[in-house]
């Protein structure tokens, strides 16, 4: 069974920092490219970060980009997103996702390209 977490969200202040981790387990990890995406209260859902399942790329959205920092433990199952210098427009309920294609290349902005998903945790940043 697939299965995805995420955690460390919560309220911060505009400037602030956050580090969201989400676990998976169920597939191989270490062989698939891992994104992170989130969705504000009455947009749509958008690509945030990608890290490939080497972790020698990243990619990011130009809205984060210098501000937010993929990474990954292959031998813990576990990506991360460290958030720093954070908005209100940053405000938003974040997923991680797995991706479909073991060894894909990056950056696979699209949902479609992403199997599996976490349940979001909540990331609200305050003036």
């Amino acid at each position: 069974q697939v299965q995805l977490v995420e955690s460390g969200g919560g309220l911060a202040q505009v400037g602030a920092s956050l580090t969201l981790s989400c676990v998976a387990s169920g597939r191989p990890f270490s062989t698939l490219l891992m994104g992170w995406f989130r969705q504000a209260p009455g947009k749509e859902r958008e690509f945030v970060a990608s890290i490939k399942w080497s972790g020698s790329s990243r990619y990011y959205a130009d809205s984060v980009k210098g501000r937010f920092t993929i990474s990954r433990d292959n031998a813990k199952n576990s990506v991360y997103l460290q958030m720093n210098r954070l908005k209100p427009e940053d405000t938003a309920v974040y997923y991680c996702a797995e991706g479909r294609q073991a060894f894909a290349v990056g950056p696979l902005p699209q949902e479609s390209e992403y199997d599996y998903w976490g349940q979001g945790t909540q990331v609200t940043v305050v003036s």
